[in-house]
């Protein structure tokens, strides 16, 4: 998969790979069909594994040539030593999780940088359909309050002070509409949060 491919079938992967480094050794949390996996080994030479828990998904993994684990995240992350990875990426799946503090002490103990996105629930047509007494269902948020497995909603303020309480120092956050940063009043206006974070 190279980059234009990455670009039209996911923007917002696209502008979080390029914070990822050349050769470096990737865990993927989450990792979905393995997409971003695959475009990181093809372009950019890096190696490591994906976590995914839906047997959907593994195939789809296996098919790209993405060397894939099929494991909860909320059973954490012991089959892995302290600093094995160089990156860990947990790309719209921290939602999910209950235990969202325990997935984070995971990813700070088993990697030295990590790149989290989720749903920036602050983004302002979220904040308008709360004030019609509804909850929101958008691009990033497309599930109804019944069926959605999202667990947890988190503003870009509120996952800053939730990383520094578990050891991991905020190196950059962006937030993103349709793959594209937001300058201007990012926790409004981006529906993506992404975070670039670093262990203390």
């Amino acid at each position: 998969m190279n980059f234009e491919q990455l670009s039209a079938l996911r923007p917002d992967l696209a502008f979080i790979a390029h914070w990822v480094g050349t050769g470096k050794q990737v865990l993927d949390l989450g990792c979905g069909d393995g997409v971003m996996l695959d475009y990181l080994q093809t372009d950019k030479q890096c190696s490591g594994y994906g976590i995914e828990i839906d047997d959907d998904k593994i195939p789809e993994c296996v098919q790209r040539g993405v060397s894939v684990i099929q494991r909860d995240l909320e059973a954490g992350l012991a089959i892995f030593a302290d600093n094995s990875f160089d990156t860990v990426l947990c790309l719209s799946a921290l939602q999910m999780m209950k235990n969202v503090e325990g997935v984070l002490r995971d990813i700070s103990r088993v990697g030295r940088d990590a790149i989290v996105s989720f749903p920036n629930f602050a983004y302002w047509p979220h904040r308008i359909a709360l004030l019609r007494g509804r909850m929101p269902v958008s691009k990033s948020l497309p599930y109804e309050w019944y069926d959605t497995p999202n667990l947890r909603c988190a503003t870009i303020k509120d996952f800053e002070e939730l990383a520094n309480e578990v050891g991991l120092e905020v190196i950059e956050c962006v937030a993103l509409q349709d793959g594209h940063p937001v300058s201007f009043l990012p926790n409004w206006r981006g529906s993506l949060a992404v975070f670039r974070l670093r262990k203390k």
